[in-house]
Parts: C-alpha cells; structure tokens; sequence
C-alpha cells in the first residue's frame, strides 16, 4: 500500500533567504526530470532533502518512510505544495521484507508511460540509527551492534539489490556515513554506530567496483555534524547548508569519482 502526493501548485521561493536560493539553484540536476529515491524522508536530514529535491518542478522523489504510521505530518505537508512530484511509500530498512516488499512498491510510480520504467537516477541511502552513542568499544554489547549493522549496513545493502533493475547508465547510489567512521580521523565516540559507518564505507567500496561496469557510481558521504534529532547537542551546522551542499556535490560527480568518500563540501575525506 502507498500514499501519491502530486504537486497541487508551484512552490514561491520568496520566503526563502539568499543563502537557500543559492543552495536551491546551485544544487539543480543536469538531467531532464529526474527520478530520486529516498530512504529515511520524514524527518531531520531526510526531510530537508525532500524539501530542495521537491522545490524543481522537474523532479519526482520516492521519500520512503520506516512506517506509513509514523511522524508523517511534515513530511505529507511538504508533498502537499511541492513543486515537483513526491510519492511516500513504506520502507524499513532494519526489515529484509519491508524493503523487498518496497521494491514491488516502487513499481508503480516508476511506471513509464510506454510500459516500461523509468529509471532512478539518484538512490540515497540516508536512513540510519545512532540507539546506543553511549557505548565505548569496553562495555558495547552484541545487540547493540547487530542492530546498527542490520540498519546501517544490510539496509542499504538490500535497498541496492531490490532496486538495481530501476539503476542504469548514469545512476547514482549515494550511502549516507560519518566522519565516524573514518579510521584516519580517530574519533573514539558512538562505538557501535561508528563500526557500522566504516562498514558502509567498505560496502560502498563494494558497490562501486561491482555496478560500474552498468555505468552506476556509488559513493559514501558524511553530512557534517548537523542540527537534527540525531546531531543531538553540541551540532553546528544547518541542515540546508548540508542538504544543499550534498546535493551539489552528487550532482557534479564524474565517474572516475565512483568508491569516494565524501563530506557535505565536496572534499574527500580520509578512510
């Protein structure tokens, strides 16, 4: 079962400051109409790409969302004046069968209108949980660790293989990590989050030797330390300047930049 919000009007950007027209114009695809896929949509960094991904009439968004009960509120709000197209479906990503149950979902609003499908040009892999920040790699437990590699490793693991028939020539599978799960950078924090995050980086790794030869480049990118429900305290960085600067940087790779970890500024970062 899915929820459809087709745009009603076109969004005004004369509520919006310089700083976020120039992240909204910046960030614009090259391709004529395309299609983004979107795990973790309904709120903080998810809802904020919904948000400028959603502001080109041009575009359409698959925001999946982990239960079509849940905190939907701005999310369907959103939909409900964007510019482009946005469809809500279901997707848990700490479930096999919810997320190959959504790649049947996604069928029908990548129903071409010759029979065939239109194909996702952008897959973001952005949900993810950070349950237990306060495990140190002296006292984690196995729970917590199998949880976060179920959510933030298989999840985007399985998005990919249930939605590789849609990914061609061009495509873009973005895996969402942290600088948490560099190596280079050491930052003994969030132990068992940041395990899984350098096993992201590994699989994005994974991914990109394995689609490039379908012409599909897979990369991981670290959105800062940002404003949201899981920033928590102490984040520094608006989720616009994040989203924005992601989305320009996704838009502008080349495909010798396949298997790269990025941050939200478009420098690599250290593995």
């Amino acid at each position: 079962m899915s929820l459809a919000h087709h745009a009603l009007k076109s969004l005004t950007l004369s509520g919006f400051g310089t700083r976020q027209q120039d992240l909204l114009f910046r960030s614009t695809s090259h391709r004529t109409m395309p299609t983004y896929v979107l795990t973790g949509a309904n709120r903080g960094l998810g809802l904020e790409f919904v948000r400028q991904i959603s502001s080109d009439s041009a575009n359409t968004v698959i925001a999946a969302v982990r239960s079509l009960q849940g905190e939907l509120d701005d999310l369907k709000q959103l939909a409900s004046t964007a510019a482009g197209t946005v469809h809500i479906l279901e997707c848990n990503t700490g479930d096999l069968q919810s997320i190959r149950a959504f790649g049947d979902a996604v069928k029908q609003p990548l129903a071409g209108s010759g029979g065939g499908s239109k194909q996702i040009d952008y897959l973001l892999n952005n949900a993810g949980i950070n349950a237990t920040p306060e495990q140190s790699s002296l006292d984690m437990t196995a729970e917590s660790l199998r949880n976060h590699i179920d959510v933030n490793v298989m999840g985007p693991a399985e998005t990919v293989k249930v939605l590789l028939p849609y990914l061609g020539q061009g495509s873009v599978v973005m895996n969402m990590t942290s600088g948490l799960g560099s190596c280079g950078k050491k930052l003994p924090k969030c132990t068992t989050y940041s395990i899984s995050k350098a096993a992201v980086n590994m699989l994005t790794v994974h991914q990109s030797e394995q689609l490039k030869d379908r012409g599909i480049k897979a990369i991981c990118m670290d959105p800062g330390w940002v404003k949201t429900r899981m920033g928590g305290e102490g984040a520094i960085l608006e989720p616009d300047v994040s989203i924005g600067g992601m989305l320009k940087t996704l838009h502008g790779l080349k495909d010798s930049d396949t298997g790269k970890f990025y941050t939200y500024t478009g420098d690599e970062v250290p593995w």
